[in-house]
C-alpha cells in the first residue's frame, strides 16, 4: 500500500547571515533561483505527492512569480513563515493536518542539491521508525566551550555527526510534537527533530547524508554551489518499459548519428516502443547547417511536428597531441561540437512547438581529460558547458535541454579505438538507449544523466532483448 507524502520546504529566511537584501534562497545560480532547484528535486520525485513552501511574507509574491513561471504541479499551497523555523514548521502542520497524509518530510529551501538517494533512504527508514533525521560523520574534532570560550568537552569523534535535511516523520507524530510545544510554550528548537526527542515521542534514527547536500548559509557557499551544479548529474532507477512505450506513442524523434552504436540502438528500440524515429548517419554532415535545416523541414513537414531530437553523432581518435593530424583534430571538434551547436540551434524553432526535448551525448571523459584523446574529451567537456547554458535560454520555452553520460559503451567507436578491451566491463548500447528513451518521458532540463555499468541489471537487459526480437 502506498501512503501519502508531502514535503515542506521552509523558505522563511530573511538573508540575515548572507548579508544581503533578498534572502540567498531567491539568489540566482546555474540560470535559476536557489529555491527553483530544490522545489525540482521533489517535483520529479515520484514518491512524494504534495509539496507545501513556507516563505518569508516579504517575498510571498516574488516566490509566487517564480511558481507561475514554472508551472510545478505538486505545489498545493503557499504559507506565511513565521519568526522562528519551529513556527513556519508549525504553520505548515496545522494547515496540512486534515490531508491524511501518513509520511511528512521538512527541508531547507537552501539545500538545493538533495539527492533522491538520500529521499529513498528516508522514506524507506519511515516503514520502521516514526522521526528520521539525515547526517554525515563530522571530519573535524568537536570542541564545547563556555561563554569565555575555555574547553570545557571534547566528545568522541565517533559519535557526533552532522546533521542536514529533510528530516522524516509519521505526520501524527511530528504534529503532536508541535501541538505539545505550543502547549508548553516552548520556541526555540533547533529543527523538527529536536521536538520529537524533546518529547520522548519516538526513537529518532539516522539515514546517511552527502557532503554534496550543502546549505547555502554564507557568500562562499554560492561559488562552491556553483562548481557542484557545473558537475552534478543524476541517474535513473526502476525504468520500466511499458510507461516508456505509452509516452513515446507517436512521438517524432530525429536522430543524428542512428547508423551506428547508441544512436542505432535508440532508433531501433523507440521504433518497436510505437515511437516515429527518423535517423541520419554520415551521409547528412551535421557540419553543414543546410543539410541539418533541410532534414528538420522534411520531417516536419510529414508529421507536423518534432518531439525530439537526439545528437549521438560523435568520432574519436586516439593520438597523443605531438602526433595526430590537423584534419583530426578538426573533424572531432567539427563534428563533436560545432555539430551539436548546429543542430541545436537549428532545432529550436520545431522544438517551441512542442516543448520537446533535445538530448546530447557527453562522456565520462567530460569531467577529466584522458591522455590520448585530449581533443575527444574536450569537445565532450564543451558539450555540457553548451548544453547547461542552452538549457537556461530554453526554460521559457519549455524545451528540455540535457546531456547523456554513459560510461564505456560497447560501440564500433570503442572497438576501433580500444581493440584489447574487455568488452564484459562495457556498458550495453542498448541499455543506454532505453534510459535516453526513458529521459523523454520527463520534464528535467538542465543535467547530465549518468548511466553506470553498475546499474544494468539481466531483467531489463533481456526485456530489450525481447522487445527487439518481436
Amino acid at each position: 500500500m502506498k501512503y501519502k507524502s508531502v514535503v515542506v520546504i521552509l523558505a522563511g529566511g530573511s538573508g540575515e547571515r548572507f548579508k544581503s537584501e533578498i534572502p540567498k534562497q531567491f539568489f540566482k545560480v546555474g540560470g535559476k533561483t536557489i529555491i527553483e532547484h530544490t522545489i525540482e528535486i521533489f517535483e520529479e520525485y515520484n514518491n512524494i505527492d504534495d509539496i507545501c513552501i513556507v516563505v518569508n511574507p516579504n517575498f510571498k509574491e516574488q516566490l509566487k512569480t517564480i511558481l507561475k513561471r514554472n508551472n510545478y504541479k505538486k505545489i498545493i499551497s503557499v504559507l506565511d513563515g513565521g519568526k522562528t523555523r519551529q513556527e513556519s514548521s508549525r504553520i505548515a502542520l496545522f494547515a496540512l493536518k486534515n490531508n491524511n497524509y501518513k509520511y511528512i518530510l521538512t527541508h531547507d529551501a537552501i539545500r538545493p542539491l538533495l539527492s533522491t538517494e538520500i529521499i529513498d533512504r528516508i522514506l524507506e527508514a519511515l516503514k520502521r521508525y516514526k522521526s528520521v533525521d539525515v547526517a554525515i560523520p563530522t571530519a573535524d574534532t568537536i570542541i564545547k566551550v563556555d561563554e569565555n570560550m575555555i574547553i570545557k568537552d571534547i566528545p568522541n569523534r565517533k559519535y557526533i555527526m552532522r546533521g542536514q535535511t529533510p528530516q522524516g516523520f509519521d505526520f501524527n507524530t511530528l504534529l503532536k510534537a508541535h501541538q505539545i510545544a505550543l502547549n508548553e510554550g516552548f520556541e526555540s528548537s533547533p529543527d523538527d527533530c529536536y521536538l520529537v526527542l524533546r518529547y520522548n515521542l519516538a526513537d529518532t534514527y539516522v539515514v546517511v547524508g552527502s557532503e554534496d547536500n550543502i546549505k547555502i548559509t554564507y557568500q562562499i557557499d554560492i561559488h562552491l554551489l556553483d562548481k557542484l551544479l557545473q558537475l552534478k548529474s543524476r541517474t535513473f532507477s526502476n525504468i520500466k518499459i511499458k510507461d516508456i512505450k505509452s509516452k513515446l506513442k507517436n512521438k517524432v524523434l530525429v536522430i543524428f548519428g542512428a547508423t551506428k552504436g547508441i544512436g542505432k540502438s535508440i532508433y531501433e528500440i523507440s521504433k518497436k516502443l510505437c515511437a516515429k524515429p527518423y535517423g541520419f548517419g554520415s551521409e547528412t554532415d551535421i557540419r553543414n547547417p543546410d543539410n541539418i535545416k533541410k532534414v528538420l523541414e522534411n520531417i516536419h513537414a510529414k508529421n507536423g511536428k518534432i518531439d525530439a531530437v537526439i545528437i549521438t553523432a560523435g568520432i574519436m581518435k586516439t593520438e597523443n597531441l605531438e602526433n595526430i593530424s590537423f584534419s583530426d583534430i578538426y573533424d572531432q571538434i567539427d563534428i563533436n561540437l560545432k555539430g551539436t551547436i548546429l543542430v541545436s540551434k537549428l532545432s529550436i524553432p520545431f522544438l517551441k512547438e512542442t516543448q520537446g526535448h533535445l538530448v546530447m551525448f557527453a562522456s565520462s571523459s567530460y569531467t577529466l581529460g584522458r591522455e590520448n584523446y585530449t581533443i575527444y574529451s574536450a569537445t565532450k567537456a564543451a558539450v555540457v558547458n553548451f548544453m547547461q547554458g542552452l538549457s537556461q535560454e530554453m526554460i521559457e520555452y519549455n524545451i528540455k535541454v540535457n546531456a547523456i553520460n554513459p560510461e564505456r559503451t560497447l560501440t564500433p567507436m570503442r572497438i576501433k579505438n580500444f581493440k584489447n578491451e574487455d568488452r564484459s566491463l562495457l556498458l550495453n548500447s542498448d541499455f543506454v538507449a532505453l534510459h535516453t528513451l526513458n529521459l523523454l518521458q520527463t520534464n528535467i532540463t538542465g543535467s547530465v544523466i549518468d548511466i553506470r555499468k553498475s546499474m544494468e541489471k539481466d531483467k531489463i537487459i533481456s526485456e530489450i532483448q525481447n522487445l527487439l526480437r518481436n
